[in-house]
């Protein structure tokens, strides 16, 4: 029996499908209705591997649906996908040519396919999904205020106060979902003792990072985008950089790095040893978030808080 293998490129209404190597299409509704219509046709043709691009949310009901009557289902950057297209000279742009060139990567590359998230993992991407968004309203609030005529001051001011108000509420949900899921709070506990690391932190690197601990400090830091790449071409010595990688992880990252570098003995040696080798600081910065990340990772992977890492770590 042929491998099949199904591109389906998500738009806000509907989901257009691409089979390979049959060529067959079909398009359905981006609803419950047109899911179900989708998966009476899939468990016929018995596929190997679907794949979708992450497209702001806007997949996650299919992919839902998909996981949860077991299809092997693959989420992916849709800049691979972009990528992939150019590689191959297809420049034309449509829904049905994008459904049947996520087919073609998926059948050339066979993209890994992860777990779905549970209900309490979505629940928790949600709230600091929201978090973060407030926070950027309240950055924009605040900026507001310093450039507008006194005679909004009032309505911006309350603006920031509700705003505020509804950012503590957030952090409130975060820290009771730690504490109810057994699992998450033992790692959480875990994380958090580690100093520059608080419950927000802890919460996305869990949801957003399930890797954390079972992959080496190469895997894990190439994952998030903190891994240095060569850029070498014959006698030519390129200069390294980092890129790529989970951005919402390493925004945290980013900010647990900057706190730690304070207050955190390992983290502030050894950013004060870069500095004083000459590095500059963007880097200094971006190599102490590797070592971290690395850190944390070990913390979890051996089930041992900070104070009994610190030897190992200082």
């Amino acid at each position: 029996m042929e491998n099949i293998t199904i591109g389906i490129d998500v738009s806000k209404e509907t989901l257009d499908v691409a089979v390979l190597p049959t060529n067959q299409e079909l398009s359905v509704a981006n609803d419950e209705l047109g899911c179900r219509e989708l998966i009476v046709v899939l468990k016929s043709l018995k596929p190997q591997l679907i794949v979708l691009e992450a497209t702001g949310g806007l997949e996650n009901l299919a992919v839902g649906m998909l996981a949860a009557e077991g299809f092997p289902v693959a989420v992916i950057n849709p800049r691979q996908v972009r990528d992939f297209a150019k590689a191959t000279g297809k420049l034309a742009k449509t829904d049905r040519i994008d459904a049947k060139i996520i087919a073609r990567f998926g059948e050339a590359v066979k993209p890994e396919i992860r777990p779905f998230k549970d209900e309490e993992s979505q629940v928790l991407t949600a709230l600091i999904t929201r978090r973060r968004q407030i926070v950027d309203m309240l950055t924009a609030e605040k900026n507001r205020l310093g450039i507008s005529h006194k005679s909004v001051h009032k309505d911006i001011r309350e603006t920031i106060a509700w705003l505020e108000k509804r950012l503590a509420e957030i952090d409130n949900d975060l820290g009771k979902m730690m504490r109810q899921n057994k699992a998450w709070k033992e790692k959480s506990d875990i994380l958090t003792s580690c100093k520059g690391v608080g419950t927000v932190v802890s919460a996305t690197l869990l949801c957003s990072l399930p890797e954390l601990g079972t992959l080496n400090r190469r895997e894990i830091s190439a994952l998030v985008g903190v891994c240095p790449f060569n850029r070498d071409s014959g006698k030519m010595r390129g200069k390294r950089t980092v890129f790529g990688g989970r951005a919402t992880v390493r925004a945290m990252l980013y900010m647990a790095t900057l706190s730690a570098k304070k207050f955190n003995p390992a983290i502030k040696c050894f950013y004060d040893r870069l500095i004083k080798a000459g590095k500059l600081p963007k880097v200094a910065i971006t190599a102490c978030m590797r070592k971290l990340l690395t850190i944390l990772n070990a913390m979890l992977k051996n089930k041992e808080k900070w104070d009994q890492m610190r030897l190992q770590t200082a």
